[in-house]
């Protein structure tokens, strides 16, 4: 299977997103120039293919945009890779960006964790609030049952920072969702 198509309506947003593993379009539109960016970035890093329509309340903040992106991100992953069987399943990654560095580990393992150590030292990457990068990766893992660590070593820069842990992030999930094994990696037997 690994594709998913999401549609969700609420009174803040309206998005439209659409997910292969397999790789494909990447076609990102949000209304933040700095979240299509990190998108844009994390479907290219990962292979995957990628295509988010969103008209958000962006006259309130962007808040409910990024962390709704987030929850369909997340129900179009858990789709996409079904009862888990064959996936690599682990991930882990250092992203260098400049004076920034950043690791991500991360297990699909049907349970949702966010472990988030990645502090910002400017409040605002343009015009976007770096405190909308956790509520994207709280959502994202949530919906997507990953235990998701994302630590920042160093750095200085925010856009560095944020742009290292959503890449980060996405050769994290290259690896995981790599078709390795001919059943679910547990010795449970499913996960």
């Amino acid at each position: 299977m690994r594709k998913a198509q999401i549609e969700r309506v609420t009174k803040e947003t309206d998005i439209k997103l659409s997910l292969s593993l397999s790789g494909g379009e990447v076609l990102i539109d949000t209304g933040i120039g700095f979240f299509d960016h990190m998108l844009t970035a994390f479907a290219v890093h990962s292979g995957f293919g990628l295509e988010v329509s969103c008209k958000g309340d962006l006259q309130v903040d962007g808040h409910h945009t990024v962390e709704d992106i987030g929850i369909c991100l997340g129900k179009a992953f858990a789709e996409a890779v079904g009862d888990k069987s064959g996936l690599a399943r682990y991930g882990s990654f250092f992203i260098p960006m400049d004076e920034a560095l950043v690791f991500c580990s991360l297990d699909i393992s049907g349970r949702a964790f966010l472990a988030f150590d990645v502090p910002f030292p400017q409040e605002k990457i343009g015009d976007f609030d770096s405190c909308l990068v956790v509520e994207f990766f709280r959502a994202f893992s949530q919906n997507a049952g990953i235990t998701l660590h994302i630590k920042s070593e160093y750095g200085y820069n925010s856009h560095h920072i944020a742009e290292a842990a959503f890449k980060a992030v996405a050769h994290a999930l290259r690896c995981a969702t790599e078709q390795k094994y001919d059943t679910v990696l547990s010795s449970k037997g499913s996960l």
